[in-house]
């Protein structure tokens, strides 16, 4: 079962009332944070109003045991009934695009388009890879009395062994947070840790969804394959497949431009 709802922690940026509001979820060790940028682009160019959330046990939102894609995706729900929205273009990236395949397949009638980023319907990457990255932030220590600057410069230094990317290691360190003189994550990494099959793996469904999907892939990424394609296309007939060139996982981070341009296309006509 999916437990009981989290109330969400999300940030609102204004934008056209005639429109419809986009709803973006980030991936797995990210935050609202992570889409902000993203959000005052689209809203600048014509877009409906923009919520960036932070998924529970990421960022400001409440932490709980139970982190499956079920209970991710009624926390979702919750948020998007406080909010009195009934009909959303909900866009996720990586766990986040996971969440809003969950949510759509199972309440349809809340999305009206849905932007998978960088992440399809099946089993993901080792487990493995994830638990390294969790031991190694578990295993950091910085000393109390740092400035933000230097504390996030040792940070980097104690992960690069195990997280090679420096793109990677940049968007693990935005979780890297000062309370009282003392740094730590803000993500419930036990959690996280424990749950790590579920967030890799994906629930089963039978009924498809049939609204518009799009499902941008980056070219350098392994996480969308064309194996995969019967599977997108069983559960989202109406999906297209987008790359996006030169774009790594973090596709809206390497590919910005490229990215917002995609999304833009992909929603209504004003």
């Amino acid at each position: 079962s999916p437990g009981r709802a989290v109330p969400l922690s999300h940030v609102e940026v204004a934008g056209r009332g005639d429109r419809p509001p986009l709803v973006l979820l980030h991936g797995l060790f990210g935050s609202h944070g992570n889409f902000q940028t993203v959000a005052k682009a689209l809203v600048r160019r014509g877009s409906g109003k923009v919520l960036t959330v932070d998924a529970r046990n990421h960022g400001n939102s409440p932490h709980s045991p139970l982190m499956t894609y079920e209970a991710m995706s009624l926390d979702v729900q919750h948020l998007l009934s406080r909010l009195g929205i009934t009909k959303c273009i909900l866009l996720g990236h990586s766990m986040g695009g996971k969440t809003a395949m969950t949510l759509a397949l199972q309440r349809p009638d809340l999305v009206e388009r849905l932007i998978s980023v960088d992440i399809s319907p099946v089993s993901t990457a080792p487990v493995s890879e994830f638990s390294a990255y969790i031991s190694a932030m578990k295993s950091m220590r910085i000393p109390e009395g740092l400035t933000r600057s230097a504390a996030r410069q040792l940070a980097d230094h104690q992960l690069s062994p195990v997280v090679q990317l420096p793109q990677l290691r940049q968007y693990l360190l935005t979780n890297l947070v000062e309370v009282e003189g003392r740094y730590a994550w803000r993500m419930n990494l036990e959690v996280i840790s424990h749950h790590l099959a579920d967030i890799m793996d994906f629930p089963v469904f039978h009924r498809p969804y049939l609204g518009p999907a799009l499902f941008l892939r980056g070219s350098k990424s392994p996480y969308i394959s064309s194996k995969d394609y019967p599977e997108i296309q069983r559960l989202f007939p109406k999906a297209s497949v987008q790359r996006i060139e030169g774009a790594g996982h973090i596709v809206h981070q390497d590919k910005f431009e490229e990215f917002v341009t995609a999304v833009l296309n992909f929603l209504p006509p004003p």
